[in-house]
């Protein structure tokens, strides 16, 4: 790159102070009123509403106009490919939801449609993800535990667990919790609360997804090892299972083992095969779909359920379900659950969908596309599904094989329909610990974010910090206690960081109108009998004290002992005034006079006075600017602080001027009653440079009355 030109310029203006500014930039007082609000966002017309229908349902303004000829190879590729992938996935994280494996397939067909229609990302891909299902999961084993379907066998003389009864109950609670999660994501985005996403920075979701990841990996260890542990709640379940696990371990069915170990293997060595064959060919292979065909047909031809005792997935109904109205009963048990879906569920998309939007520059609606998860979340509720958000390794395969619209998304619907209606029972025999291999592999990329670790160190410990924290929080609280936990400690950390800014003096560039610390220039210097202080953060009642002490601190001087100083000696004057008066007032009673007419100018003279502070301290500034130009709102405690550090270095003869404030500011302290009759907007300025000419104009002229004062007869 070439050396940029230096460039110079010369302004030449007035010292302009706030009221100055007001006046010649002629500042807008009007202001609109609530009503006026209201009625403005009521109003109705033409335009309007077709503006506004238009951006309801997005399937109306894109569809009519698209490209056929440029588009649509790309998204039947894209479509059948990202189909093909939500066949196993979709029943892998159906048994992380512990629901049947059918359900997974509802889940990757209905909510997808209607993403088709309300959604607004053109590259995401819709359906089940395993950080959705592992909570999911965790709300029917709650509420739904196989301790309350034990059955008596009279054949064995055994209690077995009713499935039947169970899987049903489970469905109903996550169909439950999934509808109450849509109306959350539909409620927020009529209230325009997109923003609420906000809070979920990237190191806490990248550590959350890490957490909820290993609660996955846990919870699937069961089927990898053909074990039965028992299913434990709440916090610290995660220990008390892996626990478990481990006590049962010598009871792990071989077959079991080996069917998993295999799989493992064998997805690994055909996914670094598709990676070296990413660039030959234009269609990644499906190594899920492979796997679980090869391992359906090898189940069923040597019966690995009979004579291995292998875990099948067993009975998948063709066809699809009717749709059935959530159990209201189950709604107030799963509230909490709900909201914690909703919030994550958007977070993981709108973060997904943006890095898309803006690599292929389009805008994603963060408000509309939760109205469009809430619609496929609550819709999908009545149809049986599990909540859904959008998975990266579709994403990815959906936008590497050429997928350009949300169309790509609808075939991906229509390849599963195809599977569900005709060739689902085919996958019966399908045992349930390659599903469990299969979503091992799949979590690689999550295991990747441990290296984050590291690179966070280097860039940023704060933000390290929330991710370690929110890691911990998720595996030692559960993914949805642990999700508030998280999200109320990165707001910690935000507070703290404006609790403990960087306060700095600052001083002038050589020549120029800039300020900058002294302490990381070394060409800066201070402005002779100024004093200019700035601190990094805001200014509100959790650092007020802190800013003032900041102050007292960088000034070099305690004013605390000034003051306290002045006051004794303004006491010790008013005593030793009294006690001359009552003195003189004695003599004069001695002596006859009147005491209760004016003493002369000779009895005056009689009374001893104490000079106060005759002369200015020199190593005290004459003034200091305070830089709030980080600044963008006060408290009504950040005002008591300023109008203090005024009044108190006012009463040394320091004076004090503000710099730098935005509109925000100079309002907050308008309503919040900093301005008198004494105090006006003429000790504010629009920039430090002109608080500094004044102050250097006021010095002048201090201390050329000084010299007069000094130069007069005695």
């Amino acid at each position: 790159m070439a050396e940029r030109r230096r460039m110079s310029y010369s302004v030449h203006r007035e010292v302009l102070d706030e009221e100055a500014m007001d006046e010649m930039g002629q500042k807008s007082v009007s202001k609109t009123s609530l009503r006026e609000k209201v009625k403005k966002s009521v109003r109705c017309s033409g335009p309007r509403m077709k503006s506004c229908l238009l951006g309801t349902v997005p399937i109306m303004s894109w569809l009519p106009r698209y490209p056929i000829r440029e588009n649509a190879l790309g998204d039947l590729i894209s479509g059948i490919s990202v189909g093909i992938m939500q066949l196993p996935q979709g029943m892998a994280y159906a048994l992380l939801a512990s629901v049947p494996p059918v359900f997974g397939l509802y889940s990757s067909f209905y909510p997808v449609l209607i993403y088709f229609i309300f959604g607004t990302s053109k590259h995401i891909s819709v359906g089940t993800y395993a950080v959705m299902s592992v909570m999911i999961g965790g709300v029917t084993e709650r509420l739904a535990p196989d301790s309350d379907f034990m059955t008596w066998d009279n054949v064995t003389n055994a209690s077995i667990i009713d499935t039947v009864a169970r899987d049903e109950e489970r469905v109903r609670v996550a169909a439950a919790v999934t509808f109450i999660s849509g109306l959350f994501q539909i409620l927020l985005g009529l209230v325009q609360f997109g923003f609420v996403v906000t809070y979920l920075s990237e190191p806490l979701v990248r550590g959350y997804t890490t957490g909820a990841a290993i609660h996955v990996i846990v919870s699937q260890l069961k089927y990898t090892f053909g074990i039965s542990p028992e299913r434990h709640n709440g916090p610290l379940s995660l220990i008390y299972t892996v626990l478990e696990i481990c006590y049962l371990l010598p009871e792990t069915n071989i077959g079991t083992l080996v069917a998993s170990i295999i799989t493992i293997l064998g997805l690994i060595a055909a996914k670094e095969f598709n990676a070296f064959l990413g660039k030959r060919i234009p269609v990644p292979i499906p190594v899920e779909l492979v796997a679980i065909i090869i391992a359906t047909v090898i189940s069923w031809q040597f019966d690995l359920q009979q004579k291995y005792g292998v875990d099948v997935v067993g009975v998948i109904p063709s066809g699809l379900q009717p749709p059935v109205f959530p159990d209201a009963s189950i709604f107030g048990q799963v509230i909490g659950d709900g909201f914690a879906l909703s919030v994550v569920g958007y977070g993981i998309a709108i973060s997904l969908g943006r890095i898309f939007a803006l690599k292929y520059g389009y805008k994603v609606d963060s408000n509309q596309e939760l109205i469009a998860l809430g619609l496929s979340n609550s819709i999908g509720g009545i149809f049986q599904c599990f909540t859904v958000s959008c998975s990266m390794s579709r994403t990815m395969v959906q936008e590497s094989t050429g997928g350009k619209t949300q169309v790509a998304g609808a075939l991906s619907a229509v390849v599963i329909l195809f599977i569900t209606l005709w060739i689902g029972s085919l996958f019966e025999d399908l045992p349930k610990s390659v599903l469990a291999a299969i979503i091992y592999v799949n979590l690689h990329s999550m295991m990747k974010q441990f290296l984050d670790i590291p690179a966070l160190w280097k860039s940023n410990r704060v933000d390290m910090l929330v991710w370690v924290a929110t890691f911990i929080l998720t595996l030692l609280l559960n993914p949805d206690i642990g999700l508030a936990a998280a999200i109320g400690f990165s707001l910690l950390t935000v507070i703290f960081r404006t609790q403990l800014p960087k306060y700095s003096m600052l001083g002038q560039v050589p020549e120029t109108d800039i300020y900058k610390p002294l302490d990381e220039y070394h060409q800066v210097r201070q402005v002779p009998g100024i004093l200019i202080f700035r601190s990094s953060a805001t200014l509100y009642f959790a650092n007020a004290e802190m800013y003032q002490d900041a102050l007292n601190s960088k000034s070099g001087f305690d004013i605390t002992k000034l003051l306290s100083a002045k006051k004794k000696l303004e006491a010790k004057k008013k005593r030793h005034e009294k006690k001359e008066a009552k003195r003189v007032k004695k003599e004069l009673k001695q002596n006859g006079v009147d005491v209760n007419r004016e003493p002369n100018m000779e009895e005056q003279n009689h009374v001893s006075v104490i000079e106060v502070d005759p002369e200015r301290d020199p190593s005290l500034p004459r003034a200091i600017v305070l830089d709030l130009g980080p600044v963008n709102f006060l408290d009504t405690v950040a005002v008591k602080t300023l109008r203090s550090i005024r009044k108190d270095y006012g009463e040394i003869g320091v004076e004090v001027v503000l710099a730098g404030c935005q509109s925000s500011v100079v309002d907050n302290l308008q309503t919040t009653g900093f301005f008198n009759d004494k105090v006006t907007k003429s000790c504010l300025f629009t920039t430090v440079h002109d608080a500094v000419l004044y102050c250097q104009s006021a010095i002048k002229q201090s201390q050329s009355l000084e010299n007069e004062v000094c130069e007069l007869p005695m």
